[in-house]
């Protein structure tokens, strides 16, 4: 195993107003350091601004977001289990 497969990724969802569409991707940021940033933004009347796990910048006018779903990824699991 990497580096990359021990840290803890942040899942993140933006509604984005007057658009059907959202955007959905992954963070290394601490769950609690993407509720700040969102905050400050969205309080502040500033852009979003968040690195995802590709090292893409994705940047959100904070006047744009409906909601934003913030959750950790690290118990997510695929598969079949045996009860």
């Amino acid at each position: 195993m990497g580096k990359k497969d021990k840290e803890i990724k942040t899942s993140v969802r933006v509604g984005i107003s007057e658009s059907s569409q959202e955007l959905h991707f992954e963070t290394l940021l601490a769950h609690e350091k993407v509720v700040t940033l969102a905050n400050a933004a969205i309080s502040s009347g500033t852009t979003l601004e968040l690195v995802d796990i590709k090292d893409r910048t994705i940047l959100v006018p904070a006047g744009k977001i409906s909601y934003i779903e913030i959750g950790d990824t690290s118990d997510q699991k695929v598969g079949f289990t045996s009860l």
